[in-house]
């Protein structure tokens, strides 16, 4: 396999088959991502695809899910990610899912056939990364779309049946804007009504320009008691039924799981518990310029 760059997948493709079409980012502009800033953004020829995906046929007798990598290969001419799916269907007729990771602006520059078309052929979940339902915080991190067009993305994933992922970021609008970002993303989330919502906690890398804003004083990181406090904020408001919540990566002060909106008062339990405990700011150190 011939992986260029570090490779990057969602922690539930931990045991797919990774084939990377694209390399890097096609944005590659947002303040608190440090991701792909070595690499320019390509998209490798579907033939040498293809090569990989047989020379992988040849190591593993058996393969369920097959992950298309890197940050955006959503953004491959719709014509070129059917000739891969097909081929996928082709070279390992047991994959039953095929994940990709999609750009907001990718998402929409595919048409809702396009989308339902993928699906056919063995995509069976999106990962979108929403980062903040807050119109200010998604424009100061660069994220490239407003609020509107972030969730008119995400629901023409919904229509088209391909499962759909998205991730936010506690603490990315920091002290100034941590109301704003819990009660925005709790309504970006109502609207969208994602499959899975993975919450992840800011941790702001040297390379970044959100760094730099730190250091200037421009934003103030939260404490782990105020990503807490807005973390349960944010739950409060969420009003879904059969979506998967997870707060459990490396970066979180604590472990939150469940389905929401069945276990939302179980999740809000364990808020108040990880509130009530003192050993919360031995990962502060973590955060720490």
């Amino acid at each position: 396999m011939n992986y260029e760059g570090m490779v990057y997948r969602p922690p539930s493709e931990a045991y797919s088959l990774i084939i990377q079409a694209t390399v890097g980012c096609s944005h590659n502009k947002c303040t608190f991502c440090s991701m792909y800033k070595d690499d320019t953004f390509k998209i490798k020829p579907v033939d040498k695809i293809k090569d990989e995906l047989v020379e992988a046929r040849e190591y593993y007798k058996s393969v369920n899910r097959i992950f298309i990598a890197d940050g955006d290969a959503l953004a491959m001419k719709q014509e070129d990610l059917v000739d891969i799916c097909s081929f996928i269907g082709e070279v390992f007729p047991e994959c039953d899912r095929i994940g990709i990771y999609g750009s907001p602006n990718s998402i929409l520059r595919k048409t809702e056939e396009e989308l339902i078309e993928l699906k056919k052929l063995g995509i069976g979940i999106l990962y979108l990364g929403v980062e903040s339902g807050s119109e200010k915080i998604l424009e100061a991190i660069k994220k490239g779309v407003t609020r509107e067009e972030m969730i008119k993305a995400g629901q023409r994933v919904k229509k088209s049946g391909i499962k759909l992922s998205i991730t936010l970021i506690s603490g990315i609008g920091g002290k100034e804007l941590t109301r704003e970002h819990s009660l925005e993303s709790a309504s970006i989330i109502n609207e969208i009504s994602p499959d899975y919502v993975g919450l992840l906690t800011l941790m702001v890398e040297p390379s970044t320009e959100m760094y730099q804003a730190v250091r200037d004083g421009k934003m103030t990181l939260l404490s782990p008691e105020e990503v807490l406090l807005e973390t349960k904020l944010m739950v409060e408001h969420i009003n879904i039924d059969k979506c998967v919540f997870r707060s459990n990566h490396a970066s979180n002060y604590i472990n939150l799981a469940g389905t929401l909106a069945r276990d939302k008062e179980k999740i809000l339990e364990q808020i108040d518990l990880g509130l009530s405990v003192s050993n919360l700011s031995d990962k502060e150190k973590y955060r720490r310029l």
